[in-house]
């Protein structure tokens, strides 16, 4: 009988084993090397994060009282039903549930994520977890990740392509594919899809964009002007580079037309907020929220800046100036394939730092390496809302937006930032969390 409970006590210890919050960064990086090979749009990265980090912290939430889950927090968020598993690491089911439900949702996932998800299992097993456990906690990933994947099958992504083919409207002013490329544009109903937090996608609609006139004395000949005479110093190319994250550029070598594949704005703050977790060593409840809070940031960034792309539909700088004041002028950057107004990354990218500097303060001073792998220089920075100003100036200094795109869609992202926080946290509040 002592033998019995010695084992039982073991059983239960093991189940118990701390996995490295590290973990978790680590399965956004494959996420991201998965986007990277797929070509993956920025939108549409951000649904997978998000919906990838939901299932691994409802498999928190059921297990730390001081996490409560998303039901009632998030649009139509269903109660996620804890499995009847016995032996299982919840930390270790939570990673598990991250990749499967990467792995159904992205195209190339199923296939590029089993290397990494067996290697994993493999490591618990070297630090003492049993089969039994291994078993109970991918048992629990499934149950779980297949809650979420239908509650993402529920928010009308998949209904997009019944729509109409998009097509730019051709008015003085307006967007239209640019060259080399001409690639169609991205995501036009992106704003369809169910958000996480926002009422609508425009509920933060902001400021029209400064009216399109070719005279000389306008306010939007100012705006091209101010592109135009941008000297490009080095200093300022260094950062456009670093934040460039187009995830396909077109590269012209006299003949020939060379694609290079890059992380999209989504994936770089993915990055970022693993750098902060890691420098802050949270735990891994905690690491696990944050990486979750920060995904549905993106979600709702994008569609909050996609909703109003397509409604103002503004000209490009690259077509602009070539019509209107030099046809051989070129912007460092490539011109991405959609409407100028807002800057993407302005919105995203303020909204991302308005959120972890809820969680690690206004002075959380780090250094971002998350571009060395792609042969970039790792950049310090103050905070993360410094990071994010740079980013947004990165677009002008690249070319790609006009300044009101930038100031507009950092005061977006601002509000989207901010709204994401208290939605987040009024739950914990009401629970006295």
């Amino acid at each position: 009988m002592l033998l019995a409970v010695i084992g039982t006590a073991c059983k239960k210890n093991e189940s118990k084993k701390d996995i490295d919050p590290a973990v978790i960064g680590q399965v956004t990086l494959q996420m991201t090397d998965v986007m990277v090979h797929d070509v993956t749009n920025p939108p549409l990265g951000a649904r997978f994060y998000s919906y990838a980090c939901l299932a691994g912290y409802e498999v928190v939430a059921a297990n730390e009282q001081a996490y409560p889950s998303m039901y009632g927090v998030l649009n139509d968020f269903p109660e996620i039903e804890k499995p009847k598993v016995e032996e299982y690491s919840y930390q270790l089911a939570s990673a598990l549930a991250m990749l499967e439900t990467a792995k159904k949702m992205q195209p190339s996932g199923g296939l590029l994520l089993k290397k990494y998800q067996q290697s994993l299992v493999d490591s618990c097993k070297k630090i003492g977890f049993t089969d039994e456990v291994i078993a109970g906690s991918q048992e629990y990933a499934l149950a779980v990740s297949k809650q979420i994947l239908k509650y993402a099958k529920a928010d009308h992504y998949n209904k997009i392509s019944n729509f109409p083919r998009y097509e730019p409207h051709g008015g003085a002013g307006t967007w239209y594919p640019t060259p080399p490329g001409y690639f169609p544009p991205v995501e036009p109903y992106f704003k369809t899809v169910r958000p996480f937090t926002l009422d609508s996608a425009s509920q933060f609609k902001p400021a029209p964009p400064v009216a399109f006139s070719e005279a000389k004395n306008s306010a939007f000949y100012k705006l091209m002007k101010l592109n135009y005479d941008d000297t490009k110093a080095e200093e300022h190319r260094v950062i456009a580079a670093f934040w460039d994250c187009n995830p396909f550029a077109l590269e012209n070598k006299g003949h020939l037309l060379v694609g290079m594949k890059k992380i999209s704005p989504g994936a770089h703050w993915m990055g970022i907020t693993d750098i902060a977790c890691r420098k802050a060593k949270t735990d891994f409840s905690k690491t696990m929220l944050i990486n979750t809070s920060v995904a549905i940031g993106l979600m709702d960034g994008f569609m909050a800046c996609w909703d109003e792309k397509y409604r103002s539909n503004r000209i490009r700088p690259e077509t602009a100036i070539r019509k209107y004041i030099d046809p051989t002028w070129k912007p460092f950057l490539q011109t991405p394939p959609f409407p100028e107004y807002l800057s993407g990354h302005s919105v995203i990218s303020t909204a991302s730092a308005v959120i972890l500097t809820h969680y690690f303060g206004d002075n959380f001073a780090y250094t971002d390496t998350v571009e060395e792998r792609f042969n970039l220089k790792a950049r310090p920075f103050k905070s993360f809302l410094a990071a994010s100003e740079e980013s947004g100036m990165s677009r002008f200094y690249g070319g790609i937006h006009f300044m009101d795109a930038i100031e507009n869609g950092q005061k977006q992202g601002q509000q989207v930032g901010e709204w994401v926080v208290k939605k987040l946290e009024s739950k914990a509040v009401a629970l006295g969390k």
